[in-house]
């Protein structure tokens, strides 16, 4: 039996997390030493976001983690664990955290992505006025650019369509202006379509 179908019997076909049904697929789960059903863990598409930080914490959501905390499964149980230390700042998650057992081997697994000594802040990717940037949005941008080592002006209002956000930067995003793929500071441009701010 696959992976995938383990799980979703497993789950009966629901969130390990928070009982949700949208678009399901399996975690595996970061640092684990296996890639079996044991070390993943069966999520929806909110959760599986919020757990890769690409949206910020829905601390609302989150309160369903009072109840998978006492799963047995421990991809599951590790989860539960680094998402209540990102939400420490909650009385509730405090509890819970007090509350849930890792042994010593499980422990050092959740440990090991440092969550427990982060806050639950995101780094998302955003424009001149703070609205969340995608892979494939278009931009417009707020300044006219002079783009490094070429003779190409990129003026101010020119539509920068399918954009793609630079991985391990969150002020800088990829598009093409002239058919030149070209690196955009995020502070530069203002997404297509989001109401401005006053």
């Amino acid at each position: 039996m696959q992976l995938n179908e383990q799980l979703a019997q497993r789950s009966e076909n629901k969130c390990e997390l928070c009982e949700g049904a949208d678009t399901l697929s399996v975690l595996e789960v970061a640092h684990a030493k296996y890639n079996d059903a044991d070390h993943s863990a069966y999520i929806c598409k909110k959760c599986l976001a919020q757990i890769e930080k690409r949206e910020e914490l829905d601390r609302t959501h989150w309160q369903c983690l009072t109840t998978s905390m006492w799963s047995e499964v421990p991809g599951v149980k590790v989860t539960v664990w680094r998402l209540l230390n990102r939400l420490r700042d909650e009385s509730w998650a405090v509890d819970s955290l007090d509350m849930m057992y890792l042994d010593d081997e499980t422990l050092e697994w959740a440990k090991a992505t440092g969550d427990h000594e982060n806050d639950s802040s995101v780094d998302l990717h955003r424009d001149s006025n703070g609205h969340q940037l995608q892979n494939g949005d278009s931009v417009v941008l707020v300044k006219s650019l002079d783009v490094k080592g070429s003779t190409l002006n990129a003026k101010m209002g020119t539509v920068v369509r399918n954009i793609r956000l630079v991985a391990d930067n969150t002020e800088q995003i990829e598009g093409r202006i002239e058919g030149q793929q070209i690196v955009i500071l995020t502070k530069y441009v203002r997404k297509q379509g989001a109401a401005q701010d006053n």
